[in-house]
């Protein structure tokens, strides 16, 4: 038996939302914790992100409105039996869809506020069967991060530190003017009160992680920072400890029931990304600094399959000035799926919904340059979109001079010499155009069917008939391009695990004690990215299910 310096029941390597619900349950059942965080800040990319839990059948869902048997239907007719993919399985999802419901109905019992996302954030893929149109999404209760006390510097910075939620913040734009009137009039008086009660707000990602912090310290979790793990400790293929450093030496630190691997991806290793994603850059991801994969080989090292390697969350962004520094890069999610816009690769051709999934949009922009040069891509507006759409956070109604003075945005009076700019053929490029137009006048978008699911519409502008909330011509001058790259929040493969979320060897069979979730795991949703929030959920309940196995209380009410 290894001689360690100290022993933990549960020792948790990475401090994301699957190791703090998985540490507020082995609290509750009396156990002891640690959290091992390499970098100073608590909280992993989750608080950066939209904080958004998709959730089949939760709580929060209207009765009769969603059940296990739809939510288990969609994933299945989504996400299928794919060999390539055997960090999924039909177990798998349907104990996601059961044990995330039991794990958001004990959050909040212990004092974490949650609520519905939205009432209309649907699904991905909603045409599949058992694919829901309103919404299943979770996400916390706006969060005074001065409840934190001397942890509120140690939470990692969110992108949106204001009293609102994150479904507010997107449907601001398309507000009438007495309703952003009153929006700006609400916000702004609490923003003003908590400047003078000493509140500070936050919301999105850095609300769920600021809340389960909150908890997690509360229930007595030992969270440490800036203690990066080396090496993990196995004995006769059991998992007994790993090694940590101390005052600049080494400390090994004992598991007593099992040991959880929750400490991010890979996206910033560049090498790695060379090896498993060829075409995809580091600096074009959103993830926290400490996503640099070294869990991953080391899971490697010890035995463990790494599956699904070549997959990420792809998010799609845009290089408008500054971004290399911004907190949070300009995002161009929903750019290209408003009406009065179409991404074409660099010979002039349209090669996707420009709506849909962001994993998917990404996806298939790697691939599209694996045949004809597709990174970057270009976004082709007009002055309607202009006048009516925020671009790149730039404002609605202008483009800041500062985009055309660094050629950031390309601006012309016709399509042809918009082409000429950008390096493509203006006949394709006129052409291309012009059919785009002809499939707005029709009604439909002929060639990628944007705009048929409620997705599409949801990214679109609501204020318009269903039919057309994406779709609407490039015809009034000036035209503009901008660059779209394919960004990430989070590479989407590592290590095979089963449905108790322990790590499996080579044979199949599950190393005692070690255990592992999130980003950190071959995905559970397997290649396919189903709904707004599809790995902060899945993190968060096989970090809970993991919790529940190695403390013996998997068939215990809790």
């Amino acid at each position: 038996m290894a001689d360690f310096d100290e022993t933990f029941d549960w020792v948790v390597v990475g401090c994301g939302g699957g190791s703090m619900s998985s540490a507020l349950l082995m609290r509750k059942a009396g156990k002891s914790v640690v959290i091992l965080e390499k970098t100073k800040y608590a909280g992993g990319t989750t608080s950066k992100s939209g904080g958004v839990i998709w959730l089949p059948n939760n709580p929060f869902m209207d009765p009769g409105e969603d059940s296990t048997e739809k939510g288990i239907t969609y994933l299945d007719a989504v996400i299928g039996d794919d060999p390539t993919a055997p960090g999924t399985s039909h177990e798998k999802r349907l104990a996601y869809i059961v044990e995330g419901r039991k794990m958001i109905e004990f959050l909040v019992r212990e004092g974490v506020q949650l609520l519905r996302g939205s009432k209309f954030w649907p699904d991905y893929y909603d045409e599949y069967p058992g694919g829901c149109k309103t919404s299943r999404t979770v996400v916390a209760r706006p969060f005074n991060k001065a409840e934190l006390g001397d942890w509120e510097p140690k939470l990692r910075q969110g992108f949106l530190e204001v009293p609102a939620l994150l479904d507010e913040g997107m449907q601001l734009p398309f507000m009438g003017g007495l309703d952003k009137l009153k929006f700006y009039v609400r916000v702004g008086s609490a923003m003003a009160w908590a400047k003078l009660t000493g509140k500070r707000w936050v919301t999105a990602g850095a609300a769920l992680q600021g809340r389960m912090l909150k908890a997690s310290l509360g229930a007595g979790a030992d969270i440490r920072l800036e203690t990066p793990v080396s090496e993990l400790v196995i004995e006769n293929g059991k998992a007994t400890g790993v090694v940590t450093t101390k005052d600049g030496k080494p400390w090994r630190i004992g598991a007593r029931l099992g040991i959880l691997i929750n400490a991010g991806g890979f996206a910033h290793n560049q090498e790695m990304r060379d090896k498993y994603m060829p075409g995809t850059r580091s600096e074009w991801s959103m993830t926290a600094e400490g996503d640099t994969g070294e869990m991953h080989r080391e899971l490697e090292r010890i035995g463990g399959t790494l599956a699904q390697m070549d997959e990420m969350v792809g998010f799609q962004m845009t290089r408008a000035p500054g971004w290399e520094t911004d907190y949070v890069a300009p995002g161009a999610q929903a750019v290209t799926a408003k009406p009065h816009a179409i991404l074409v690769d660099q010979t002039g051709v349209r090669y996707l919904n420009e709506g849909g999934s962001y994993e998917e949009y990404c996806e298939r922009m790697v691939k599209r340059n694996r045949e004809v040069p597709a990174i970057p891509s270009w976004a082709i507006l007009d002055q309607q979109y202009i006048d009516l759409y925020p671009l790149a956070n730039g404002g609605q109604g202008k483009v800041p001079a500062k985009w055309l003075e660094t050629g950031y945005i390309k601006k012309a009076d016709t399509i042809e010499e918009l082409a000429r700019q950008i390096n493509v053929d203006p006949a394709t490029l006129r052409a291309t155009v012009d059919r785009w137009n002809g499939f707005v006048d029709n009604g439909r978008d002929e060639d990628f069917h944007r705009g048929d699911r409620k997705y599409d519409q949801f990214l679109g502008d609501p204020r318009l008939n269903e039919q057309f909330r994406t779709l609407g011509r490039i015809d009034k001058a000036p035209f503009y391009s901008v660059d779209v790259i394919p960004g990430d929040v989070s590479t989407y493969g590592g290590v095979i695990t089963d449905v108790n979320s322990r790590v499996l060897k080579g044979d199949g069979t599950p190393f005692e004690g070690l255990y592992a979730c999130g980003v950190t795991t071959a995905s559970p949703m397997g290649r396919v990215y189903p709904g707004a929030g599809a790995s902060v959920g899945p993190s968060m309940t096989f970090g809970w299910i993991a919790a529940k196995h190695a403390a013996g209380l998997a068939n215990q009410a809790l």
